[in-house]
């Protein structure tokens, strides 16, 4: 029922989960990040306990391709989930379960995870990938709403659109640096929530001027 893209910036301060799906609020669901740590998307039938743990895999010095091994491991669920993940180094990882509904599947490369499930084909996780690496030229956040348009213009989830949403953090991110969440924006109910992202992005820059 979703669709996201799961980066690290090029010079590692930065992490970031972008999401879009036909259904309410999914980023209040399926993201999680922390700064010099990493960030995931766990969504399709989602368990939402991924999220910390596997934030707590990483934070122990567990590779992301063994914190994804170990969350799922432990998960009778398993088959029904889907998982992105991307650490301080290396390449992103994903897990795409067997019973997770079709289209599904995963694309994942240096520092960043593509995955969706419920798609209208495997262009969507395709693009995203390519749009990230066509517009290394924006800055960390709009390169991640540059993906994730990718996937919604080749069609996104099949079922329609609802909404989006755009976590990133980094240390003292904040605009009050008092927190790492550089950005949290979320667009619950909308009829274009991937442009409406989009906006939103804009004016946090109008507002908050990094």
């Amino acid at each position: 029922m979703t669709f996201s893209f799961v980066a690290r910036s090029e010079d590692g301060q930065l992490y970031g989960v972008a999401v879009a799906s036909k259904f309410l609020a999914a980023g209040a669901i399926a993201p999680a990040a922390e700064a010099n740590i990493g960030a995931l998307s766990s969504q399709a039938f989602p368990n939402l306990n991924y999220r910390w743990q596997v934030l707590e895999f990483l934070r122990s010095g567990v590779s992301p391709a063994d914190a994804v091994k170990g969350v799922t491991a432990a998960d009778e669920l398993r088959d029904q989930r889907q998982l992105g993940v991307v650490g301080p180094t290396g390449p992103g990882v994903a897990y795409t379960g067997s019973e997770t509904q079709p289209w599904s599947g995963h694309r994942v490369g240096d520092g960043y995870a593509a995955q969706g499930n419920i798609l209208v084909g495997p262009a969507v996780v395709d693009d995203m990938v390519t749009a990230w690496k066509e517009h290394r030229q924006l800055p960390f956040a709009e390169r991640m709403v540059a993906a994730l348009t990718a996937g919604d213009d080749a069609g996104g989830d099949r079922r329609g659109k609802q909404c989006a949403s755009l976590l990133v953090v980094g240390p003292n991110a904040s605009y009050f640096q008092h927190d790492d969440v550089a950005i949290d924006l979320r667009v619950d109910d909308h009829t274009d929530p991937v442009g409406e992202l989009s906006r939103l992005l804009k004016l946090h820059r109008e507002t908050f001027v990094s």
